[in-house]
């Protein structure tokens, strides 16, 4: 097992528990508002929460918040951005990993010199799931990871989520697209009422 989460309690969610193992891509669905992202952010110990959470039997107490996020990543559907270009944020990870990422995604090299604040955001979206990519987490949490995009930029980034799952990395991810859910996951779960169900064809 890889992510072990236990009695998580956060506002209106929980108890609840979840596992993600090794290539597991779970469709987590639910209505809007009932705590999809809440849920998401607690894991990823971004928002006060109560919980035993496990990543390859190593607790989440035992590391700092930066520590866990960097092997627990989560990727909002609109993504922060601290400084005015774009190369800052990929700070840390290897140029050439940063080239093929953005090649994959329909982004020029030169992407990397782009104006934050000049982005469309279909840009964003796909440079936030880049710069998670390139640092490899363990777990990646991705939360309406296609909403701003077209159906061929969407495709690239469903192809590099199941490649990502093949080399054994563990995806949550938030869909209200039914077919994309369908298509996906590996997994459904549904988020009702503060509490998960797995959800069997």
């Amino acid at each position: 097992m890889t992510l072990s989460v236990r009695n998580l309690k956060r506002l209106l969610l929980g108890p609840l528990d979840l596992d993600v193992g090794k290539g597991d891509i779970v469709a987590l669905t639910g209505a809007s508002g009932v705590g999809k992202s809440l849920l998401l952010r607690a894991i990823a110990d971004l928002d006060p929460n109560e919980a035993e959470i496990h990543l390859n039997e190593e607790g989440r107490e035992t590391m700092s918040g930066p520590e866990w996020r960097k092997k627990v990543m989560y990727v909002p559907a609109y993504s922060g951005w601290w400084a005015d270009t774009v190369e800052p944020h990929f700070e840390g990870a290897a140029r050439k990993d940063v080239i093929d990422i953005l090649h994959r995604l329909n982004l020029e090299s030169s992407a990397l010199g782009w104006d934050v604040a000049n982005m469309s955001t279909g840009e964003r979206q796909r440079l936030s799931f880049a710069r998670a990519l390139v640092l490899f987490p363990q777990i990646l949490m991705l939360d309406e990871p296609t909403s701003g995009l077209d159906t061929d930029n969407a495709a690239k980034v469903e192809e590099l989520i199941v490649e990502r799952s093949q080399a054994g990395v563990g995806i949550i991810f938030v869909s209200h697209d039914k077919a994309q859910a369908a298509r996906l996951g590996t997994r459904h779960v549904l988020l009702k009422d503060g509490q998960l169900t797995e959800q069997h064809a």
